[in-house]
C-alpha cells in the first residue's frame, strides 16, 4: 500500500450535516472524490440537490435528506437513513452548527442554552444513533470514524463569542470523552477551524479592510478554504489518521487569537442594568 492509498476511502459510507454549502459541500465532495457515498443534509433541499450532482460526477452515490438539523430527532434519524440506503454507515462528520456573535448583556441563558444545543447536543444525538450502525457494519479495511467540527474560538477569546465559543469548547471536550468511551472500535476526532471564506464571512469579501485585517492577522497571510477543512476531515476519517484519536487537529492558518474584531465597546456604567 502506498502512502497515497491510505487517504482513499473506497466504499465508505458518510454521513454529513449542514453539507448544502460551505465546509459541508466541501467535505461531501472531498469523501466522494477519496471513494466514499455519501448521505448529506442541510436544510435546503436546493443547495443539497447542487451538493450531490457534484458527488455523482466523481462517480459516487448520494442520498439527499432535507431536515432540521437543530432538532436531535431529525438530525439522529440520518444515520438509520445512511444504513438503509447504502447498507453500511461508517464515517460521521458533525459539521452543522454556529451561533451569531452577541454582546455579553444580550446573551441571556436561553441564547447560551440554544448555541450549547445546536453545536454540542446534534452532534452528539448523530453520533448516539450512528455507533450501533456503524459497529454492525462489517468490512475489513473500512474505517468507523466520527468527526466534529469545532473552531478556534473554542479555544481563544474575544468579545462577542462568548455563546459560540462556550459552546465549541464544550464540542471540542465532547470530542476527547467520546474518543475514550469509543475506542478501540471508532475514532472520535475534530477540527479547531479558522476563519473560512464560507457564507458565514460573505460580508468580509465585501469590506476590502476589512478582508486585509483579518489576512494580515493571519500568520499564512489568507483566509482559508472550505477545502482546507475538507482536506483534514478526509485525513481524519482514513486510514491515513488510523492512529489518531480524541484530537482536534487546528487548521486556522496559524492564527493564536482572533483576527476580527467586532468593535465592541467597554461596558460603561449606564449600560448596567440597574
Amino acid at each position: 500500500m502506498s502512502i497515497l492509498d491510505r487517504f482513499t476511502l473506497t466504499d465508505h459510507v458518510a454521513v454529513v450535516t449542514g453539507a448544502g454549502r460551505g465546509i459541508g459541500a466541501a467535505t461531501a465532495v472531498a469523501l466522494a472524490e477519496a471513494g466514499a457515498d455519501v448521505l448529506i443534509s442541510s436544510r435546503t433541499e436546493a443547495q443539497l440537490l447542487e451538493v450531490k450532482e457534484r458527488v455523482e460526477a466523481t462517480g459516487r452515490r448520494a442520498v439527499v435528506v432535507p431536515a432540521n438539523l437543530a432538532h436531535t430527532d431529525e438530525v439522529a434519524a440520518l444515520a438509520q437513513a445512511a444504513y438503509d440506503a447504502f447498507g453500511r454507515l461508517d464515517i460521521v462528520v458533525n459539521n452543522v452548527g454556529g451561533t451569531i456573535p452577541n454582546a455579553f448583556l444580550d446573551t441571556d441563558v436561553a441564547y447560551l442554552e440554544e448555541s450549547f444545543h445546536f453545536n454540542v447536543a446534534t452532534a452528539h444525538a448523530l453520533s448516539r444513533a450512528a455507533v450501533p450502525l456503524m459497529l454492525a457494519s462489517a468490512g475489513e479495511g473500512r474505517q468507523k470514524s466520527i468527526t466534529s467540527i469545532s473552531s478556534m474560538m473554542g479555544r481563544t477569546a474575544a468579545r462577542g463569542y462568548l455563546a459560540y465559543g462556550v459552546a465549541k469548547a464544550a464540542l471540542a471536550h465532547w470530542t476527547r470523552l467520546a474518543a475514550t468511551d469509543l475506542a478501540p472500535s471508532v475514532r472520535v476526532n475534530g477540527v479547531y477551524v479558522g476563519s473560512v471564506m464560507t457564507s458565514a464571512l460573505e460580508f468580509v469579501a465585501g469590506v476590502p479592510a476589512m478582508k486585509q485585517q483579518m489576512e494580515e492577522a493571519t500568520p499564512l497571510g489568507r483566509i482559508g478554504e472550505a477545502e482546507d477543512i475538507a482536506a483534514a476531515v478526509v485525513y481524519l476519517s482514513s486510514r491515513a489518521g488510523q492512529f489518531v484519536t480524541g484530537k482536534l487537529l487546528e487548521v486556522d492558518g496559524g492564527i493564536q487569537q482572533p483576527n476580527l474584531d467586532l468593535g465592541l465597546p467597554d461596558l460603561q456604567p449606564e449600560t448596567a442594568p440597574l
